[in-house]
């Protein structure tokens, strides 16, 4: 077998996986207001979500094949379009970017760390909720 088979052969294998990993269906966000990016895929093993009647507080992480920089770039704009304040805005290479954002009521940390295959998105949020009155 030629080394071009071979190497045909790889591709053709990489390219049908890479089809079948991709997802048509929505990413999943406990908030509505915090927009997720095509691409990322929710690892319910590594969320968490917390709710009572006054607060939800959430862990979600996401991973897929985004660059760091630019998909911190996307996160700011579309936070912020979505009426979230920036706080501030930390990035360290081996700790990736981390970005704080404010919102009435609520409070949002966004990290994005770029691992061996994945970059991983983690978003801890809490909100207060409104409360029923009961008469």
């Amino acid at each position: 077998m030629s080394i071009q088979r071979i190497v045909a052969a790889l591709l053709v294998l990489a390219f049908t996986a890479g089809c079948a990993s991709l997802s048509s269906r929505p990413v999943r966000s406990e908030f509505e207001d915090i927009p997720v990016p095509k691409g990322l895929s929710y690892q319910p093993g590594k969320s968490t979500v917390i709710e009572s009647p006054t607060v939800k507080a959430a862990r979600l992480v996401y991973r897929g094949r985004l660059e760091v920089e630019s998909l911190g770039a996307a996160m700011r704009t579309t936070l912020e379009a979505n009426g979230w304040r920036h706080v501030s805005s930390t990035s360290a290479a081996a700790h990736g970017i981390t970005q704080v954002y404010e919102k009435t009521g609520s409070s949002l940390e966004v990290r994005l760390v770029d691992g061996l295959w994945f970059t991983y998105v983690e978003l801890t949020a809490s909100r207060a909720l409104q409360q029923a009155t009961t008469k």
